[in-house]
């Protein structure tokens, strides 16, 4: 039986020819890291205004399956008033896998530093994908994606940010401790702290020590749904703290912010921290 667009059931006539919708001014292209040769699906947004003689201020962010078009949308409405909004047009890189769904198991190896037996399991008791790929994805962002996006788009190399939520959060920590001068603003939503907190405790301490002896300035945005202080693993607790201990490091150049969002949980908190993070790396005085 067929359905026409206003839903009505019947056969009285055949139903207009409909298209996918499509984001404007977005494309999405497949590459292979010569790194590990893994292969990621490479969604870029360009605004529609005119790049500013410095070039466009750029987000890179993980998980672009699930995220990328509240990103674009967010950067595309906001952008347009940034008198506003406080909000200037930005290139979005979405960095996601070959898959339609919002997520793929091999972030699992890209977004985690090192392997843990503490959590190798799902709760349905099967084993989790490889783990441990972190340096080698950073490396791909660094040495092969920002020199791609860099040659075809007009990139403002002093204004650059990453976005990860959850695994993604936990990457964007380990990228921070692990290479500072990547980007100027670092933003991990719901980071997974817990799942290799010794491993991420010495980094922070050799990230501490290097800041002290090269300052440089950067803007740390760590974000968390309320709710997500019930979970077990106390992730809302040791970001606070985190942000606490990297406070004293003030003074060589190091901006940590804690936000917590309120009535919203792991998932839910998603769209409002895009919307943060947006103000927070492209901001318009």
């Amino acid at each position: 039986m067929a359905v026409d667009i206003n839903g009505q059931h019947g056969n009285e006539g055949r139903r207009p020819e409909r298209e996918g919708v499509q984001l404007p001014y977005t494309g999405q292209w497949t590459v292979h890291s010569r790194v590990e040769n893994r292969k990621y699906r490479i969604m870029v947004y360009k605004p529609a205004e005119a790049a500013p003689v410095e070039g466009y201020p750029v987000l890179y962010l993980l998980d672009a399956n699930s995220a990328f078009g509240t990103a674009v949308e967010a950067v595309r409405l906001q952008g347009r008033r940034p008198d506003k909004t406080g909000v200037t047009p930005a290139v979005i890189v979405g960095i996601g896998y070959e898959t339609d769904a919002p997520f793929d198991d091999s972030r699992y190896y890209d977004y985690t530093p090192v392997t843990t037996e503490a959590y190798s399991r799902r709760p349905d008791g099967t084993e989790l994908p490889a783990q441990g790929g972190a340096d080698a994805f950073l490396r791909f962002i660094e040495e092969e994606l920002k020199p791609d996006i860099e040659r075809e788009f007009a990139i403002d190399r002093s204004r650059q940010a990453i976005f990860g939520h959850s695994l993604g959060g936990l990457f964007v920590l380990h990228a921070l401790f692990a290479k500072p001068e990547a980007f100027r603003h670092y933003i991990a939503g719901s980071a997974s702290i817990h799942w290799c907190k010794p491993f991420l405790r010495e980094a922070e301490r050799k990230f501490a020590d290097r800041l002290q002896q090269e300052p440089r300035a950067i803007d740390l945005l760590i974000g968390f749904g309320e709710l997500e202080k019930s979970h077990a693993a106390r992730n809302n607790d040791n970001a606070r703290e985190l942000v606490e201990r990297l406070d004293s490091l003030s003074g060589s150049g190091i901006k940590a912010t804690y936000k917590e969002f309120e009535g919203e949980g792991h998932v839910s908190v998603v769209p409002a921290l895009v919307s943060r993070a947006l103000r927070t790396a492209f901001y318009s005085e």
